[in-house]
């Protein structure tokens, strides 16, 4: 079984302003003569590989420790895209159909317009992933995770693709239950080779 760490690393993500940027402690330590070390670590909900939670843009939407992992859990497909807007245009026209789960791979530079997620949603996805650090345009964000959350389709953004090959896998993402938030950081997983999968 090929198992492949798609998990950007929260330490690792790109710049993020002084405020929000990652950082970490050891609050003991053996080499200071410690008998354990024990650390701690500061992020932000959307630092790294995380999932979304209807929270996030809906008011009274589900938190993160609410939201169903089923969506996170199962075949999905790899698809690459050109860098830039995802359109409805594009999706109808490229998008497959008969699977579930998409992962995006666009070089983290390609996310969804308005009407790029609304015709992802007509082929009755599940779960859209990307390997950008968001699935919508930077002036379609509020549009296109409502889109997404009021259809129940899970959000898993800031992915590493890169040494990912389009196609078939099992994935395996499962957010940090943060009661409560909006969002958490998940590690994420694909299985290479096919393997007996019963959803009970």
């Amino acid at each position: 079984m090929e198992i492949i760490d798609i998990t950007r690393g929260i330490f690792d993500s790109e710049n993020q302003d002084s405020e929000r940027e990652p950082k970490s402690c050891f609050l003991k330590s053996i080499l200071k003569g410690d008998e354990c070390n024990i650390s701690a670590f500061y992020t932000n909900s959307h630092c790294g590989t995380h999932i979304d939670a209807p929270s996030h843009f809906i008011e009274d939407g589900m938190t993160i420790d609410e939201i169903d992992c089923a969506a996170f859990i199962g075949p999905c497909r790899v698809i690459k895209v050109p860098e830039g807007p995802i359109t409805g245009e594009y999706v109808e026209n490229n998008f497959p159909r008969g699977c579930k789960r998409i992962l995006v791979k666009g070089n983290g530079n390609a996310s969804f317009f308005d009407h790029g997620a609304y015709a992802a949603i007509n082929l009755g996805y599940t779960l859209i992933g990307t390997d950008a650090k968001a699935v919508g345009t930077q002036n379609c964000q509020i549009a296109v995770h409502k889109a997404f959350f009021n259809n129940k389709i899970g959000v898993l953004e800031g992915l590493d693709l890169s040494e990912v090959s389009e196609g078939n896998y099992f994935l395996i993402a499962l957010p940090m239950k943060a009661n409560g938030l909006e969002a958490a950081p998940a590690r994420a997983i694909l299985i290479k080779d096919s393997f007996e999968w019963k959803k009970r």
